[in-house]
């Protein structure tokens, strides 16, 4: 009886410590980055959240006589007047009427601050780093100097956008 207490003595402490290795054992969990997925013209882009400071419905934006054919005027956030960009314009995408479902995203880069007159907001979604692969070669001339990488949302093709690209062209048309 004795040699039985002492091996269940043993096997308790066996688990114990079993149990004590796994608590040590730490998950990992894959780096992950937040996107704004939108569309534009029936297909999906998005901008890395970081970039993106706020999502606003579509309201009246005003024209400015002699801005560049990419800025579709300004607009007042809270008493912040903001720039507008047609993306599609900047993307050689025909250009698409503003509904209920269009939205401007505000966007900040390297302290360039502007609006981006969108279709639509998808989702705003963590997705695994390792999702994003690098841009395809095949990509239009027009696009490629804008795309960062390419991703998947709910099995479409999702093209990220670098935000520093796109406010880049603005500064350099203000020049």
């Amino acid at each position: 009886m004795y040699d039985e207490n002492e091996n269940n003595h043993e096997c308790i402490l066996a688990e114990a410590r079993r149990r004590r290795e796994e608590a040590r054992i730490v998950e990992v969990e894959e780096e992950k980055i937040k996107l704004v997925i939108f569309s534009l013209s029936g297909d999906f882009y998005a901008f890395p959240g970081k970039e993106i400071r706020e999502i606003l419905r579509f309201e009246k934006i005003t024209y400015v006589p002699g801005s560049p054919q990419i800025i579709l005027g300004i607009i007042n956030v809270r008493g912040d007047i903001e720039s507008v960009l047609n993306i599609h314009r900047l993307l050689s995408l025909p250009d698409s009427q503003a509904n209920a479902n269009s939205r401007i995203v505000i966007a900040a880069n390297d302290g360039v601050r502007s609006g981006i007159l969108v279709d639509s907001v998808e989702d705003v979604t963590d997705v695994p780093v390792s999702s994003i692969q690098p841009p395809i070669a095949t990509f239009d001339k027009s696009i490629k100097e804008f795309v960062v990488g390419v991703t998947d949302y709910r099995s479409r093709n999702v093209t990220l956008l670098g935000v520093g690209n796109i406010l880049g062209k603005l500064t350099a048309v203000e020049r």
